[in-house]
């Protein structure tokens, strides 16, 4: 396979799981009971708009010219984040429907830092690498919440039931 082709067809890869987890994110956020929970997806999928539109951008240059465009770096903002979060552990049950989006959200992220952290490694393009690079980080922030958040939850969960064998 031609490596114009590759970067063409990961552009594409990409831009598609995003969507998949704008729509999970979207959807996640209207099947939620919890007003904080709610607000978490919805910056989520708010989001993957961002990386639609950046890779929407790569893809059109990439087209047009071959040739990548220079991202910008990524700032986060968490201080809402952290007040949301402990909000959430509040709100929702353990093991219901919040807690399984957000667990199944940690599988998303995992699959994009996959795609994005290989195609990271195997571009030989210095800006395509560095593009990749960012986007696996950015993606890599959403896990470390997520992850977080499913954490507390479960001792939680653990700790309202007595599931310590000791």
């Amino acid at each position: 396979m031609d490596t114009k082709d590759t970067a063409l067809d990961i552009l594409k890869t990409a831009i598609l799981l995003e969507r998949k987890g704008k729509a999970f994110y979207t959807q996640a956020a209207r099947n939620s009971e919890s007003k904080s929970a709610k607000k978490i997806f919805e910056m989520m999928a708010e989001e993957e708009d961002e990386h639609i539109d950046f890779l929407t951008k790569q893809a059109q240059s990439y087209v047009k010219n071959h040739t990548f465009v220079h991202p910008d770096p990524h700032e986060e903002d968490d201080s809402n984040v952290e007040i949301l979060t402990e909000q959430i552990k509040k709100e929702i049950n353990a093991a219901g429907f919040e807690a399984a989006a957000i667990s199944a959200a940690i599988d998303f992220e995992n699959r994009a830092i996959k795609v994005y952290s290989d195609r990271a490694e195997q571009a030989t393009d210095p800006v395509e690498k560095e593009m990749y690079a960012m986007l696996a980080d950015w993606e890599k922030g959403h896990h470390h919440l997520l992850f977080r958040l499913n954490e507390d939850l479960k001792e939680e969960i653990w700790n309202d039931n007595n599931f310590w064998p000791f």
